[in-house]
């Protein structure tokens, strides 16, 4: 791909993810300053929609990123992210609370699902999954359709199930599995990073969800609970 078309969707791709709105031609030049006319943007729209990346809702609207563009993003594109000085305190205040208890992965990712504004479900060896933050999730324009939330509530009464196949696997860094791969349904975007002790951690949002903030987040959780591991 030229490399005017992969600025393009990066740009697409990280203004869907933060307005969960689709992009015009003119509000990219204008919010980027962009040195091209929105005419020129609307014809690379249109060879970046040939190529699979992008589409366009309904006759009026911008474009979105398809599965397809969020997948080029993730393996080509996305610059992961350090966390801002609040993000890192207040992991950092609910490592400070966690002991020795089972609940110590529990008090992390309530944490880390007010910060990345998602859902997180985490599963240890012989235990339950437990979801928190599932309002975030449900709060999101993508799910204001029955259908939706019907698809997500039925994969998450398999949630056990889904995350003991997901703990055979082991996702030594923060993995990404979008669309088609995410367990949770074809809408949705998830990362999952395994703990030390074989506990499961992931975030599960849209398909725009921000992936760079929820690798950045999970690392530096796993990183807080393993410290605090060595310390009781």
């Amino acid at each position: 791909m030229e490399e005017r078309l992969k600025q393009l969707l990066r740009l697409v791709v990280e203004d869907v993810t933060s307005t969960g709105e689709s992009v015009g031609s003119q509000r990219l030049v204008e919010d980027h300053r962009l040195d091209v006319s929105p005419a020129t943007i609307r014809n690379w729209f249109a060879e970046l929609e040939e190529l699979g990346y992008l589409t366009q809702p309904h006759t009026s609207s911008g474009r979105v990123p398809t599965e397809k563009g969020y997948r080029f993003y993730l393996q080509e594109l996305m610059q992961e992210r350090s966390l801002r000085q609040r993000e890192l305190q207040q992991l950092q205040q609910a490592a400070l609370m966690i002991s020795a208890s089972a609940n110590h992965v529990r008090q992390m990712a309530r944490a880390v699902a007010e910060l990345a504004g998602e859902a997180i479900i985490h599963s240890g060896q012989n235990q339950e999954a437990s979801t928190t933050g599932l309002s975030n999730l449900l709060g999101k324009p993508e799910f204001a359709a029955h259908e939706r939330v019907m698809g997500i509530g039925a994969s998450l009464d398999r949630v056990d199930e889904i995350m003991t196949k997901l703990r055979a696997q082991q996702f030594d860094e923060p993995t990404a599995l979008i669309g088609q791969d995410c367990p949770f349904g074809d809408d949705c975007g998830s990362v999952f990073l395994t703990l030390e002790d074989g506990t499961l951690l992931g975030i599960v949002g849209p398909l725009r969800m921000n992936y760079p903030r929820g690798f950045a987040l999970l690392r530096q959780a796993k990183r807080l609970l393993e410290d605090s591991d060595k310390t009781v």
